[in-house]
């Protein structure tokens, strides 16, 4: 029962335009749009990370942190978004690659 009412979400808001499905992952689109890199920050990863970038929970990374921006690469970026690490969790089922990809971008621009 459960399966068929969670199809049926998915079935009307398909048909409202407000998710399509890309590979294995589902992006959430605005009026046919996918979302911007910082639509999508502000949706999954600002609860944590803050809406600049600062985190507001213990243990979550500080983003504009130049240092740590210098270290890591656009594919550990990618991955910890996808897979997670630690107490954050993976989004790789709830976003698409491109989606991630934006995030990517989106994380790469708090740089200070």
């Amino acid at each position: 029962m459960v399966r068929v009412i969670a199809l049926f979400g998915i079935v009307v808001l398909s048909a409202a335009g407000l998710v399509a499905r890309s590979g294995k992952s589902w992006t959430v689109e605005v009026n046919g749009t996918p979302l911007t890199g910082k639509e999508l920050y502000m949706r999954h990863c600002s609860s944590c990370h803050g809406r600049n970038g600062v985190p507001r929970h213990k243990g979550a990374r500080k983003l504009t942190d130049s240092d740590w921006q210098e270290r890591v690469s656009d594919e550990r970026i990618f991955n910890v978004i996808s897979n997670g690490k630690g107490r954050m969790p993976g989004f790789s089922k709830k976003l698409s690659e491109a989606d991630i990809d934006s995030l990517v971008q989106y994380v790469r621009g708090m740089r200070k």
